[in-house]
């Protein structure tokens, strides 16, 4: 039985294809956007439209931006001889959040993953290499996720530039700062063991 409005149930199942957002969320979505002024809800789509036509990937790392280069990629004060290779965008911005890092990025727009059919040619690594033959690098810092997919991406990304010369470094995975011993799991646990540090 349908509850709402062809137009309406539309909108609710356009929302419920988000990531995270379920039905029960896409229905209280569209029931605000009915409610705010009809101003609100153009700019809303207006903003997705232009987004959708002006964001585009960096000519050079591959996140994303509204101009040719990215503000990571133009800003000269960075350290062009580091370069942090993440999986998505969204990941620099967590590292940016942290204020420790000032080199560059390079983003694969994913991850190895066999089981999904995704190849080392169908991420940006190809780029990457191209990077490191093109500008003096002295290292490289892996920053994938601490997942199956992230660590065989780590490994094989290794594999293919150390024999280069250049230093290649992976982030330390362990314990979260508050967490509990007894709630890690064993690769967690051992992960923390591997990136200890003298204090």
């Amino acid at each position: 039985m349908d509850y709402y409005s062809d137009s309406l149930t539309k909108l609710i199942n356009e929302l419920s294809r988000l990531p995270g957002i379920g039905n029960k969320t896409a229905q209280r979505l569209a029931m605000h956007l009915l409610k705010v002024p009809k101003e609100e809800s153009e700019a809303l789509a207006n903003s997705i439209i232009e987004a959708k036509n002006k964001v585009r990937y960096c000519k050079i790392c591959f996140n994303i931006t509204d101009k040719e280069t990215c503000r990571f990629c133009s800003d000269e004060k960075r350290d062009e001889k580091t370069i942090c290779v993440v999986q998505e965008p969204r990941d620099i911005i967590a590292i940016e959040k942290t204020r420790d890092y000032r080199g560059k990025y390079h983003v694969l727009q994913g991850a190895i993953s066999p089981m999904d059919g995704i190849g080392p040619n169908d991420i940006r690594i190809k780029e990457l290499l191209v990077r490191l033959q093109e500008v003096e690098i002295d290292e490289v810092i892996v920053a994938t996720n601490p997942t199956i997919e992230g660590e065989a991406t780590a490994m094989y990304l290794s594999k293919l530039i150390k024999p280069s010369g250049i230093k290649v470094t992976r982030i330390a995975h362990g314990i979260p700062v508050g967490g509990d011993l007894e709630y890690a799991d064993e690769v967690t646990l051992a992960k923390s063991f591997e990136g200890r540090h003298e204090i």
